[in-house]
């Protein structure tokens, strides 16, 4: 399996910085296919063997680059869990497209973030660091759903909530990849969303603890 390795001093990590930086700029100039680790370090001012000390090849970059977005993204999330999970159902399920209006910003700023989540669909090297970081998204959420569904089978929440997860990312994507109407999108989202927690046994009895 291709591998990068972070810095262990504070010095070197201004050329690990560097090269992340460079990746991620030129991934969302030229993509997964055309980027390689000779124009990764042309951008970055750095020497192959500089790349080659942290990181095995472009796909390692890729990885480091992916699993920097998935931990934003994983903050983002722990800070709306933070905020919500004590509010109850109907208000979890209000807001839920705050949340991902969050994440669509933080893909959005990240450098090559689009790119990014394509390769994480498109390079059998980066599945495992998506499949990872969608199951950890369903499990905090399911768990925090369960303090609320009780009477529900756990393993039927968690499949509705990992489908939802897959449904989010997807719809981050559509965002940047096509020409929509960006509050409609979200405005409809919501209602598919509101709708996700409105099934006969999560409402057979009250949604507070």
């Amino acid at each position: 399996m291709t591998e990068y390795r972070k810095p262990l001093q504070e010095r070197s990590r201004k050329t690990y910085d560097m090269l992340l930086g460079a990746a991620g700029t030129l991934l969302g100039e030229v993509g997964i296919e055309r980027i390689s680790t000779n124009m990764i370090c042309e951008r970055a001012g750095v020497t192959p063997p500089a790349f080659y000390r942290y990181f095995d090849d472009k796909y390692a970059i890729l990885w480091a680059l992916a699993e920097r977005l998935m931990q934003k993204q994983n903050v983002a999330l722990e800070a709306w869990v933070t905020r919500y999970r004590d509010a109850g159902l109907d208000a979890l399920a209000e807001a839920t497209v705050d949340l991902i209006r969050e994440m669509d910003e933080i893909t959005g700023s990240e450098p090559g973030g689009l790119w990014l989540m394509r390769a994480l669909r498109a390079v059998p090297n980066l599945t495992g660091i998506r499949l990872a970081s969608h199951n950890y998204v369903t499990d905090l959420l399911t768990d925090i759903y369960m303090r609320y569904l009780p009477h529900v089978a756990r393993d039927l929440v968690r499949r509705r909530t990992r489908i939802a997860v897959e449904m989010a990312y997807s719809f981050d994507e559509m965002l940047k990849e096509e020409d929509v109407d960006r509050e409609a999108m979200f405005r409809d989202l919501h209602h598919v969303f509101k709708a996700m927690f409105d099934y006969p046994e999560y409402r057979s009895r009250p949604s507070s603890v």
